[in-house]
């Protein structure tokens, strides 16, 4: 396997540079002995994953988006990450451009697939899981640049094969119909379950997942339900225990629909867990909870403990492989988040085996509540199914209220908190702008929401040079 992923990688990096508009269409960089067989396709499959946990991905920027929520305090001491949740960023912040190259580059790579797999003669089961993977991976980069952009230029096949690339940005419904396409087809390609060797592909239960969040951010509750309903009600139960979620020696999760995984050796180091480990104990102490989230829990909610610690805690194994008392000073706001931050029980270190979860069935569950609840349906069973899993009481006829509580516990630190509250607020269910300009302590002080500048980020600057004026800066941003 490895020996052809890094063929792939190497084709691949031929033509990746640092942005999109100066690389080489990955489909035109192969050689002609690659692309020949089914282990080539194979190779080309893996090739979708190392990027993914890459340090300027998912390994963070990815996850800093959430700085912005009240959840999260910066705490870093990188200047364009405090403009980021202080809403004073402008175009030319780096955090902006950071990984926006990577995910062009997993578009080339899934591009490249789609062009070039039809084409090999292999095992038709194999060759529709290889084309699934292709179709998910570029849907999920565009539902990423959807989620923080709103609108960016949409590479595909067709780009390619043509070379044309410069090209401006989509609409919102365009991006909102090239991801609806990419995870319908990847929904009919893929598997709903993958064996022991795959584990960590894409299956059916993560396309209808994702499916099933964008039909809730465009407000078509009937396919929200309908095709979270297909998660629910499949193979992707929830797991008995809340904290076996974030356990680097959970395997096989029914639970995890999609993540970065760690223990099969599918990326480097889980650079994540060194941003959210206190610098004392090997970490960089970057986004830490705040006060705010940890009162947000009911008393004998287990899923605080599993989610961060505080002052007090024992930690077990710490970093020393013993327990560890979780004391002050040890970073600002007296937590971190420990669902992201394990040790090895050997006593060396942090456990870079922890993979990053991207898409949860609980999340399902909470969509399909809020789409019944926003629809005049009643979602208590879908709530209180996640209640449930914490030991708490069932909640009757549930509110938005409920199910803001209840997703606020069970995702946090998961990246959802600040794009929720932002999709509150569109449907006048919060007002984000109030939200936002509460004082909230020390490490959470107000901030100036301006409505709608912020609903999106601003494009990177260097971008919008590259395009020579074809890719057009987002409204009241300069």
């Amino acid at each position: 396997m490895y020996r052809g992923l890094m063929i792939v990688m190497t084709i691949t990096m031929m033509g990746c540079k640092k942005d999109l508009l100066d690389s080489t269409p990955y489909a035109q960089a192969t050689s002609a002995n690659f692309w020949r067989n089914a282990e080539d396709a194979v190779s080309a499959a893996n090739a979708l994953y190392p990027l993914l946990g890459d340090e300027m991905f998912f390994g963070h920027p990815e996850q800093a988006w959430d700085i912005c929520s009240d959840d999260q305090w910066r705490s870093g001491d990188w200047g364009n990450e405090q403009a980021i949740e202080d809403f004073t960023f402008d175009a030319s912040n780096d955090q902006l451009n950071w990984n926006w190259s990577l995910k062009y580059e997993e578009i080339s790579r899934a591009n490249a697939i789609i062009i070039n797999v039809p084409k090999i003669e292999m095992d038709a089961n194999l060759r529709n899981r290889i084309l699934g993977e292709a179709y998910f991976i570029r849907g999920l980069m565009y539902w990423h640049f959807y989620k923080i952009y709103g609108q960016v230029p949409i590479i595909t096949e067709e780009n390619v094969i043509s070379n044309t690339y410069n090209v401006p940005k989509a609409t919102i419904e365009q991006m909102e119909a090239r991801i609806e396409t990419d995870f319908k087809e990847a929904a009919q390609l893929l598997y709903l379950q993958n064996d022991g060797t795959n584990t960590g592909r894409p299956t059916k239960g993560a396309a209808w997942g994702y499916l099933s969040k964008l039909y809730l951010y465009k407000k078509d509750f009937p396919n929200a339900i309908l095709y979270g309903n297909n998660v629910i009600n499949g193979s992707y139960k929830l797991l008995n225990k809340f904290s076996d979620n974030f356990n680097a020696d959970i395997i096989e999760n029914s639970e995890m629909l999609f993540s970065i995984q760690r223990h099969r050796g599918w990326t480097e180091e889980n650079m994540a867990t060194w941003y959210y480990a206190p610098r004392p104990w090997d970490g960089w102490g970057f986004q830490e909870p705040t006060d705010d989230l940890a009162s947000e829990f009911e008393a004998g909610d287990p899923r605080l403990k599993a989610t961060m610690a505080s002052i007090g805690d024992v930690i077990t194994p710490g970093p020393t492989g013993g327990p560890v008392v979780y004391t002050a000073g040890l970073n600002n706001t007296g937590h971190y988040f420990r669902k992201h931050a394990a040790f090895r029980v050997e006593g060396d270190g942090l456990d870079h085996d922890l993979d990053i979860p991207l898409l949860r069935t609980a999340d399902i569950y909470l969509v399909v509540a809020e789409a019944k609840i926003r629809s005049g349906q009643n979602g208590d069973g879908e709530i209180n199914a996640v209640r449930k899993r914490a030991g708490l009481p069932n909640v009757t006829n549930a509110k938005m209220s409920n199910l803001i509580h209840e997703r606020r516990v069970e995702l946090a630190g998961e990246n959802e908190r600040h794009i929720d509250l932002i999709r509150w607020d569109k449907a006048n269910i919060v007002n984000i702008v109030a939200h936002y300009a509460i004082n909230r302590g020390q490490w959470k002080p107000g901030r100036q929401f301006q409505r709608p500048k912020h609903y999106y980020f601003a494009l990177p600057q260097r971008q919008i040079d590259l395009s020579n004026g074809v890719l057009i800066q987002n409204p009241n941003y300069k």
